[in-house]
């Protein structure tokens, strides 16, 4: 038996980080990606985000790898959003992710920070809010590729 946890806060955007989750729906699409990580086997501690971007703080079963999962993530819920009359103007999801590993008990702050979303976007937009969790989490940035999905 092997014992293993892996707690990760993972951070993708909309195409050209276009608002195209309307608030009033952003719940049926968290239960959408919810339903995806469930299949997979993960743990979903706490899904949220804004029109532009989603947060998802989880859990990865040891054979399942980060990049695996957020493409399926990806790739599962864009074909149901742009199947989706409540969601228009969706035209898919940026290229790039975060995936930031964490230590469990980290996973009450990082809730919380996934649930001020809304509150913490009236100061700061996505391209700072990425670029400071990117930071914080020792990645280095390539200002050429930013935030591009023109690639």
């Amino acid at each position: 038996m092997s014992y293993t946890t892996s707690l990760y806060h993972i951070v993708f955007r909309t195409y050209r980080s276009k608002k195209s989750i309307p608030e009033e729906h952003e719940r049926e699409l968290y239960a959408y990606l919810y339903g995806i990580a469930k299949n997979l086997r993960c743990q979903t501690y706490r899904i949220g985000g804004m029109p532009d971007h989603i947060h998802l703080l989880v859990s990865l079963p040891p054979t399942l790898p980060l990049s695996s999962f957020v493409q399926r993530l990806k790739t599962d819920s864009s074909k149901w959003l742009k199947a989706n009359p409540h969601f228009p103007d969706f035209h898919g999801w940026g290229h790039e992710y975060a995936g930031f590993s964490n230590n469990l008990r980290d996973k009450d702050i990082i809730i919380g920070y996934i649930l001020r979303q809304k509150e913490h976007h009236r100061q700061q937009n996505f391209a700072e809010e990425y670029k400071n969790l990117l930071i914080s989490n020792g990645v280095t940035i390539d200002e050429r590729y930013f935030l591009r999905d023109d690639r």
